[in-house]
């Protein structure tokens, strides 16, 4: 954990060295930079990061390309023949379930350390570990909290046992009779959104209630405090499919519930302190650093060079991997501009660098800077769309030009926070399902498969 913490460090002077420095001698040593990577096994080493629902799975039915192409990507004794992380936006269990969900489903074995939900780079959020955290969501969401390292967790059922007369929607569960006291509870200091509730009137009563009272939802609201109390939201996908023919509401638009009933009734913006899970930076950060764990289980000694990210929503899947591509970019090149300042030259005397796409808070996750260790990164993420699952051939023709984005008539399905770039959303390489994308890869870097 301290490495990943580590790679979060602000590198503020390098920030300026790539914004200030000229091209040239930059560019140059940029280019000496990449080329200076070269591997003993004659080809470039790679990861695969697979989402589930839609590629993999939908619902509880395994897509039987999925099943055909993990029988190929294992040998004859289970053990895989390249990293596998299996990075999904879901984040209502434990990994630990949903590793024994895909072992059963896929028929080959799946650690809890090659999965890694939406919530998961939580851990890394410890200076939220030790306040009183409000948790909304569905599933074992206590446990779930303390298992990411939270100490003092308040779940929604517990507010509602505290505060009866608060939820107050459906008439069936209002308080007959003798209504019971109410229950003092420690002021919450911070706000947890795992996933979509099963009720959501009554969490987003409640969450509002938390936030409208500066944490004390017994308490009669007086004047409103802004900004409010911190909140940290998982899984930003406003849909996701299933079994159902079409796609389903997913934690996204429980957010988008929430903002607009905040903004409605305050007139200002709800402000979220980290947004996690796919497209966000951090969770690729986060998946990357288990790529390379398992490459190290497999016993490899030198450094991943490329990751594919294989998805089915062009607004998760797609738009997060290839932000996280336009990241790394952005990190060997004020790497390769340091290593220039460093080495004494003075200022190169060229044309100007165009400045570094600059990351928001939101699609950084709510971490601020570039990585500040010293190991080795990826050179690139390259996506890859599936049509299996929220994006499908039959429900959208295909742009006659691959240059035009695959958007649904370019209506923008990502968070409020996050910009809009068609760019991000087209993929790297579009292909009909999973056993097509792994097929795909290890043919560009001219691996055998069987």
């Amino acid at each position: 954990m301290a490495e990943f913490l580590q790679r979060f460090n602000v590198l503020k002077f390098g920030w300026r060295l790539l914004k200030s420095s000229h091209a040239g001698a930059g560019k140059q040593l940029y280019i000496s930079y990449l080329s200076s990577r070269s591997y003993s096994n004659g080809h470039n080493l790679f990861g695969l990061l697979f989402d589930i629902d839609g590629v993999l799975v939908r619902g509880r039915t395994p897509i039987p390309a999925a099943k055909q192409i993990f029988r190929n990507l294992v040998d004859r004794k289970g053990k895989y023949k390249v990293p596998v992380v299996f990075v999904t936006n879901a984040g209502n269990s434990m990994r630990q379930t949903k590793a024994e969900q895909l072992s059963h489903q896929l028929e080959v074995e799946v650690s809890p350390d090659q999965v890694m939900l939406s919530h998961s780079p939580l851990r890394m959020f410890s200076q939220y570990h030790n306040m009183c955290v409000l948790v909304s969501g569905q599933g074992p969401v206590l446990e779930v909290a303390y298992n990411l390292g939270f100490q003092n967790v308040v779940t929604i059922d517990m507010l509602r046992d505290a505060y009866p007369l608060q939820d107050m929607v459906d008439h069936n569960r209002r308080p007959k009779d003798m209504v019971p006291p109410s229950k003092e509870l420690p002021p919450i200091e911070a706000i947890i959104l795992f996933g979509e509730p099963v009720r959501w009137e009554t969490n987003l009563q409640l969450i509002m209630d938390v936030l409208l009272t500066n944490g004390k939802p017994g308490n009669a609201l007086t004047t409103l405090q802004y900004p409010h109390i911190p909140v940290l939201a998982c899984n930003m996908d406003l849909m996701w499919v299933a079994e159902a023919k079409n796609p389903r509401f997913g934690h996204g638009m429980f957010l988008v519930c929430l903002e607009s009933l905040y903004k409605k009734v305050t007139g200002c913006e709800l402000k979220y302190e980290a947004l996690i899970g796919k497209p966000s930076v951090v969770t690729y950060n986060y998946a990357e650093l288990l790529i390379r764990q398992q490459a190290e289980s497999l016993g490899w000694t030198e450094p991943v060079e490329r990751l594919y990210a294989i998805g089915d929503n062009p607004m998760a899947d797609i738009y997060g991997a290839n932000l996280y591509n336009r990241y790394l970019q952005s990190c060997h090149r004020t790497r390769a501009l340091m290593q220039l300042k460093g080495g004494g030259g003075g200022e190169p005397q060229s044309q100007p660098l165009e400045d570094a796409h600059e990351m928001t808070c939101a699609e950084m996750g709510g971490v601020t800077g570039v990585y500040g260790g010293e190991e080795p990164l990826p050179m690139g993420c390259s996506s890859i769309l599936v049509c299996t699952g929220v994006y499908t051939r039959d429900q959208q023709e295909l742009p006659p030009d691959p240059r035009h984005t695959v958007t649904e008539h370019q209506i923008f399905h990502g968070h409020r926070d996050f910009r809009f770039d068609p760019n991000l959303t087209q993929p790297s390489f579009m292909v009909q399902d999973v056993k097509e994308a792994v097929e795909l890869v290890f043919q560009q870097e001219g691996w055998p498969l069987e």
